[in-house]
């Protein structure tokens, strides 16, 4: 069975408090297999069935929610997927690890909303920003605190919903997934 990597959003920020023995509990009982937390920010490790991870990601994000009584959004990547989203980042290795950032989205964003994103955002940061697979990449040279490339802008300007991850947080992921 393959093994697959969720990110959830707003998870441990906000109000959104919840243990990470507590979600891997639920994730067990749910028939995930080998579930494992990276980190106290909603990383998980699992093994599962192979299918579309993007029904996993709803199924998921359905658990927290019915659960722990928050809505939640679960980016869920194969270990060859969160491979491609370090080495596709095209800042990757250009910045510091940590300022450097691949922001998975729940669906392929569109080219001409993207556009209109960056023309919205010019001249108010020094980010550079790039579009992937179901994913945007930012390097966020200046630190990401201050930064008004925010999640709340990138969803409202291409209607995705979105989690980041910087460099040194997917390299130790995907050497945990083996």
């Amino acid at each position: 069975m393959p093994r697959y990597a969720a990110f959830f959003a707003s998870m441990n920020v906000g109000g959104n408090r919840l243990k990470m023995t507590e979600l891997r509990d639920a994730l067990e009982r749910e028939e995930l297999e080998d579930v494992e937390t990276v980190v106290a920010s909603g990383n998980v490790l699992f093994t599962f069935d192979e299918r579309p991870s993007d029904g996993l990601s709803e199924m998921l994000a359905f658990i927290v929610n019915d659960r722990f009584g928050f809505p939640t959004f679960a980016a869920v990547r194969s270990k060859e997927e969160v491979r491609a989203a370090i080495m596709d980042n095209p800042f990757h290795g250009e910045g510091d690890d940590k300022f450097v950032h691949t922001l998975f989205l729940d669906r392929e964003a569109d080219p001409d909303q993207f556009k209109v994103m960056m023309a919205a955002y010019e001249g108010r940061g020094p980010e550079r920003v790039a579009l992937g697979d179901r994913c945007l990449y930012a390097d966020y040279g200046e630190g990401v605190a201050d930064s008004k490339l925010t999640k709340a802008f990138i969803e409202r300007k291409l209607d995705r919903q979105c989690t980041g991850r910087n460099m040194s947080s997917l390299k130790r992921i995907l050497d945990k997934m083996g």
